[in-house]
């Protein structure tokens, strides 16, 4: 488990060494495990070390520390990074905490349980992960600072008593911490055979001997168990080598060592883009369809407005987009191209090129309750995989969708969206279109599901009745949310079921609306086969009874006259 030889500038290096011995113990219940993980990996996810010491006395606790361990490792490399370090460790841990806790009341395993404490490190950030009595500590500049609390008894006869563990409680409870790294840092991680026995000040001191990792851990384990230690020893020592730029956070780090420049015009070229034609000029960024003559494929390439956007603004936008562009696995989400760092000289994204044209630009046209329902459905997919995500669009509107001539589709601008961990727009910077915000929206919510399915929603009623809910707001204006008509007052031809799900996605109270986008995809798949709408013809009389009857008047009238004048 040693650490992959990479170059170090600009990217985390850390190498680490353990040692784990069963002391006067018949057996050893501790279990240890560093994944240095590839440089992909260690970009996207980190790395991981971590400690797990089975409870005594109870069957399976060697078996318990080590799946705690190996799952954690095999398990949080297939979470999406972008839902944050913790909540990708809860949906890990979680599972294995509730099958230990069943087979803890089994009689193979009666009262499996295991302490756990882990590191995972990235970008510039370590994060622990911790329940029950094992430790993690930091160590800079010659001191050593305790990061985690023992989940113990505090009475000093039942120190040794757990409260807190994996497979105690059917719920895990798993303590989260952040600390900043430096170069130059060690990290450290023991079982209570190694603290329960040395003290902090000589733990310090043999973290600043500074041999290997792999040789101080098996001098802090050796110390202990000279020191009389009765249990298992474990420590884990890593030496943190090589940080990212300041203020990296994968993706975050290369888009800040990027100057912002003001936006080039048609026709030049940008570091081997031909910038054939304009696309969009907006309020904060400009789009280019553009050649890349590197490939010779046509792409898009967008520019930020320095003078309208802040510095802080473009670069999260920036992040944002490539972020969730690089990390969605969708047929419906808008892709975008990773530019190689030795050739990007400035802030800009590049996106593939997509032909066809918006939604917005397909709705001036009449579309057949059909071909509505299909781009409603394949829409409601592409927010579905963000909301997997937990990526949180914010600007769902028919401009920002793009119709391919095969039928596909693509939710493109990504650049407002909202992930965990990346930080806000300033206030004056919010997105999201007025007549497509929630009504909480104007009331400081900053974007969720329920405003994303809210925003989904009227562009449902875009589709289906060339209208808005609750009519066209401008900007800088508040809308008023008045009791809604159904939209088939404006459609006839829309069945009963459409008119209740289309008024259910806009409902004024985000309770009343759909629980999530996966719902309302069930509701317009479902909806679609029973009524069999793509396979059946609306006839006029069944649209429009009045003008089939004043049609049906006029054609007899008109025989009328002709046979009175044959006559």
């Amino acid at each position: 488990m040693g650490a992959s030889m990479v170059r170090p500038e600009g990217r985390l290096l850390v190498l680490g060494g353990f040692a784990c011995e069963k002391g006067a113990r018949a057996e050893n219940q501790d279990f240890t495990g560093i994944y240095t993980a590839t440089e992909l990996e260690r970009t996207h996810h980190g790395m991981i070390a971590a400690v797990a010491d089975g409870v005594s006395g109870a069957r399976g606790g060697r078996i318990a520390a080590e799946l705690a361990v190996r799952a954690l490792i095999e398990g949080f490399y297939h979470q999406p990074d972008t839902i944050g370090v913790p909540a990708a460790a809860h949906r890990v841990m979680a599972p294995y905490n509730r099958w230990l806790a069943a087979m803890g009341r089994s009689e193979t395993m009666a009262h499996a349980a295991t302490t756990f404490t882990a590191f995972v490190l990235k970008g510039r950030k370590g994060h622990v992960l911790h329940v029950g009595d094992t430790r993690a500590w930091h160590f800079r500049d010659g001191r050593l600072t305790l990061l985690t609390q023992d989940h113990t008894l505090s009475h000093p006869d039942q120190r040794h008593i757990l409260y807190r563990a994996i497979g105690i409680e059917d719920r895990l409870r798993l303590d989260h911490h952040e600390v900043p790294l430096a170069v130059h840092d060690r990290l450290l991680l023991t079982s209570d055979g190694v603290h329960a026995t040395l003290s902090a000040r000589r733990l310090e001191k043999l973290l600043a001997v500074r041999n290997s990792g792999d040789a101080d851990a098996r001098a802090i384990v050796e110390a202990a168990l000279s020191a009389g230690s009765q249990d298992n020893a474990s420590a884990i020592v890593l030496d943190v080598v090589s940080l990212p730029a300041v203020g990296h956070d994968s993706v975050a780090g290369d888009v800040g060592r990027l100057p912002i420049l003001d936006p080039p015009s048609q026709g030049e070229s940008v570091d081997g883009f031909r910038l054939d034609q304009l696309l969009s000029d907006g309020r904060y960024t400009r789009l280019f369809r553009a050649t890349d003559t590197a490939t010779g494929k046509t792409v898009v390439v967008k520019f930020p407005k320095p003078a309208l956007l802040s510095e802080q603004g473009a670069r999260l936008a920036f992040t944002r987009e490539i972020l969730v562009g690089s990390r969605v696995t969708s047929p419906f989400v808008g892709e975008v191209i990773a530019v190689p760092q030795e050739r990007q000289t400035r802030l800009y994204g590049v996106q593939p090129y997509y032909g066809g044209q918006t939604l917005e630009d397909r709705l001036q046209s009449h579309m057949s309750l059909a071909d509505g329902l299909a781009i409603a459905i394949k829409l409601t997919r592409a927010v579905a995989a963000l909301h997997r995500l937990d990526v949180i669009h914010r600007d769902i509107k028919p401009e920002n969708v793009i119709l391919l001539p095969d039928g596909g589709l693509k939710l493109i601008d990504l650049g407002v969206a909202r992930l965990p961990r990346v930080d806000e727009f300033e206030a004056k910077e919010i997105p999201g279109t007025p007549s497509y915000l929630a009504p909480e929206m104007f009331n400081g919510n900053l974007g969720d599901e329920a405003t994303d399915l809210f925003a989904l929603g009227v562009t449902l009623w875009r589709i289906f009745t060339r209208s808005y809910p609750y009519g066209e707001v401008e900007a800088f204006s508040r809308p008023r949310f008045r009791k809604l008509e159904a939209p088939s007052k404006l459609r006839a031809e829309l069945p009963a079921w459409l008119d209740v799900t289309m008024m259910r996605a806009v409902a004024v109270d985000p309770d009343e609306r759909f629980g999530d986008a996966v719902e309302l995809l069930r509701a317009l798949e479902g909806g679609a086969a029973v009524e069999r709408v793509d396979m059946r013809y609306v006839p006029l009389i069944e649209r429009d009874p009045v003008r089939f009857w004043q049609i049906v008047s006029a054609g007899l009238f008109i025989a009328l006259i002709a046979a009175i004048a044959l006559r």
